[in-house]
C-alpha cells in the first residue's frame, strides 16, 4: 500500500511539466479542447491581463485523457492548477475552492448559473461558488429532413409526443425503404430524458434515487418499439452488459430516420453528412410529464491548490461575465449554460447553416429540461442508475427477461451499486 502511494505521488509531481502547478502571483489553468475552447480562452485572458496588470494567466492546453486521468492524482497528491475545466462534476468536488467570498457580484453567479450550480457542490446543503459551467451540453434527437421529404410526410412540431414521432418516422422508413425508424444511443444517460418526460420522478420527495412508475411506462415503450421494429436493434441488443454504444453513424449512414443522441454531435453532423443530406435538430419529443433532454457540459471549476485565490476569482468572474461568456459560446459553437444568454440567444458566425440551427433548438431547449434532469445529472451515483438500465433493457429487449422483472432488477442493482460505492 505504501509502494503504490508513493509511485502516485511521484507520478503527481512529474505531471509538472505536462500542465503545471500553482504558483503564488499567477493563474494556471488546465484545458482541454473539443474545438477551440482553449484558444478562445487564451485570448480572453489577455485580455483580462491587460485589465489587471500584475496578474499573469497561464493557459495549459492538455488532451482530454490528461484531465480525466491524471488531475485527479495531482490532486490526490495535494498538487495541481488553480483552475480546470472538468466533466466529472461531482467525483472531483472534494478538491475545488469555494470562491464566493473573493467575488465582486455573487447575486450575477446565483441569477445566471444557479440551475447548475449544485452539480458543483460537495453536498446537498453546500452553498459555495466552487465555478461555472463553461458550456451546457443536452441529449435530444436529430431527424433525416431529406427522408422526410422523399416520403412526403410531415415533420411533426415543437410540442409533438414520442408516440407521434414513431408514427411519422415508420412512415417514413416504410416509404424510403430505410432500415430502421428510429435509433437511441445505448446509454442509460440518454434513455433518462425520456423517462423522465414519461413521468419517472427520479428521485423521491427524500432526494433518494428511485425505479417507479413512470420509468417502468419507459422501459415498456422502448422494449415494444423494439419488438415491433421502430427502432433499430442492433444498437441495443448488439451489445452486452452496461457497454456504450453510439448511434449517430446509422444516421450518418442513412441507415434510420432519426436518432437520439445529442448536442455534442453537432460538429460531427457538420462535418461527415456534408452535402449527402438535410438534416436537423429537433425539440425532444414530450411524454404525459415533460419534454425533456438529459442536461451536461463541462466546467471551470476553482481549485483548492491555488497560491493565488484572489485571482483565480477575479479571471473566473470575468470568464463569466455575460460579454466573455457571449463570445467563448459563439465561437467555440456551445451552448450556454448562462440563463440570460440562453434566453437572448447567440449568434454563432463559425457554424453552417444547420449546425447553426440545431444549437438554436437545442439552445432553446435548456428551458423545456425538467428538474429532475438536473438532479439526475448532478447526482454523485447517477451511473447507479444508468448502467443496470442498459443491461436489463438491453436483456428484455431480447427476451432474456420481461420488462417487469428487467425493472425490478434496474432498481435493485441501483441499490446495490449506491451502496457499494458508499462503503
Amino acid at each position: 500500500m505504501k509502494s503504490i502511494r508513493i509511485t502516485s505521488l511521484a507520478f503527481a509531481m512529474g505531471l509538472t511539466s505536462i500542465a503545471g502547478l500553482a504558483q503564488a502571483g499567477e493563474v494556471r489553468v488546465m484545458c482541454y479542447q473539443d474545438g477551440v475552447e482553449c484558444e478562445v480562452t487564451a485570448e480572453l485572458a489577455k485580455r483580462f491581463e491587460a485589465a489587471n496588470p500584475g496578474t499573469k494567466i497561464i493557459i495549459d492546453t492538455v488532451p482530454y485523457k490528461t484531465v480525466v486521468e491524471q488531475l485527479p492524482v495531482q490532486l490526490a497528491a495535494g498538487q495541481g492548477p488553480d483552475i480546470a475545466r472538468v466533466t466529472d462534476l461531482g467525483g472531483l468536488s472534494k478538491y475545488y475552492l469555494d470562491i464566493s467570498k473573493d467575488l465582486k457580484n455573487r447575486k450575477y453567479f446565483d441569477a445566471n448559473f444557479g440551475a447548475t450550480a449544485p452539480w458543483l457542490r460537495p453536498s446537498a446543503t453546500d452553498k459555495g461558488v466552487y465555478g461555472f459551467m463553461s458550456q451546457l451540453t443536452m441529449t435530444g434527437p436529430f431527424v433525416n429532413k431529406t427522408l422526410f421529404e422523399q416520403a412526403k410526410v410531415p415533420m411533426p412540431g415543437a410540442k409533438a409526443t414520442w408516440d407521434q414521432w414513431v408514427t411519422a418516422t415508420r412512415q417514413v422508413a416504410k416509404a424510403t425503404q430505410t432500415k430502421a425508424a428510429i435509433a437511441w444511443d445505448r446509454s442509460g444517460h440518454r434513455f433518462a430524458g425520456p423517462a423522465i418526460s414519461y413521468g419517472a420522478k427520479i428521485f423521491d420527495a427524500k432526494g433518494e434515487p428511485v425505479i417507479d412508475a413512470g420509468y417502468k411506462t419507459a422501459v415498456n415503450k422502448f422494449v415494444d418499439w423494439h419488438k415491433d421494429g421502430t427502432m433499430m436493434r442492433e444498437v441495443w441488443a448488439g451489445s452486452g452488459g452496461s457497454t456504450y454504444a453510439s448511434s449517430i453513424d446509422e444516421f450518418i449512414n442513412g441507415n434510420v430516420v432519426m436518432v437520439l443522441a445529442g448536442s455534442w454531435q453537432i460538429g460531427n453532423l457538420q462535418k461527415k453528412v456534408g452535402n449527402n443530406f438535410d438534416w436537423a435538430a429537433v425539440p425532444n419529443p414530450c411524454g404525459p410529464a415533460a419534454c425533456s433532454g438529459i442536461p451536461g457540459g463541462a466546467a471551470w471549476v476553482a481549485l483548492k491548490t491555488s497560491k493565488s485565490p484572489k485571482e483565480t476569482a477575479a479571471f473566473l468572474e470575468f470568464m463569466a461575465s455575460e460579454a466573455a461568456y457571449a463570445e467563448f459560446t459563439a465561437r467555440t459553437n456551445n451552448i450556454p449554460a448562462h440563463a440570460g444568454l440562453a434566453k437572448k440567444g447567440v449568434n454563432y458566425t463559425s457554424a453552417d447553416p444547420a449546425s447553426k440551427a440545431a444549437l438554436g433548438v437545442f439552445s432553446g431547449g435548456v428551458s423545456t429540461l425538467a428538474p429532475a434532469a438536473y438532479q439526475f445529472q448532478g447526482f454523485k451515483f447517477n451511473r447507479a442508475i444508468m448502467l443496470p438500465t442498459v443491461t436489463r433493457v438491453t436483456q428484455a429487449i431480447v427476451g432474456e427477461m420481461g420488462t417487469d422483472e428487467a425493472v425490478n432488477k434496474i432498481s435493485a442493482d441501483m441499490k446495490d451499486a449506491i451502496q457499494q460505492a458508499q462503503k
